[in-house]
C-alpha cells in the first residue's frame, strides 16, 4: 500500500518504451486522482523523452483532471522531459 500524497512512480523505459505507457499512467492517475511520477520516459529510443504528441496527450490528461506538473530536476514539463510528475485534483475529472 502506498501512503497518501506518495506518487505512484512508472518506469517510462517498461514494455516498449514509447507512449503507451504515458497515456495508461496519466489516464489512471486521472481517474484515481492519484499522483504519478514517470520516469525515463521513452530513455531506450533515439530521441528520449517526450515528443510534442506525447505532451500534447499529457497536457489534455492534466487539464481535464484540474491537475498541476511538479517541476522535476528545476526543469519545467514539456517537450523533450524524460521525468514528470501529474497532481490530480481530487474533485474528479471533467468529460
Amino acid at each position: 500500500v502506498v501512503p497518501t500524497g506518495v506518487p505512484t512512480v512508472v518506469d517510462g523505459a517498461m514494455l516498449e518504451g514509447g507512449g503507451q505507457i504515458l497515456r495508461v499512467a496519466a489516464a489512471l492517475a486521472a481517474i484515481t486522482g492519484k499522483a504519478v511520477t514517470i520516469k525515463a520516459i521513452r530513455a531506450g529510443r533515439t530521441k528520449p523523452g517526450l515528443a510534442a504528441q506525447h505532451f500534447a496527450g499529457l497536457d489534455l490528461v492534466r487539464r481535464m483532471c484540474h491537475g498541476d506538473w511538479v517541476v522535476n530536476d528545476d526543469r519545467p514539463v514539456g517537450v523533450g522531459s524524460t521525468h514528470i510528475t501529474l497532481v490530480p485534483d481530487k474533485s474528479g475529472v471533467d468529460l
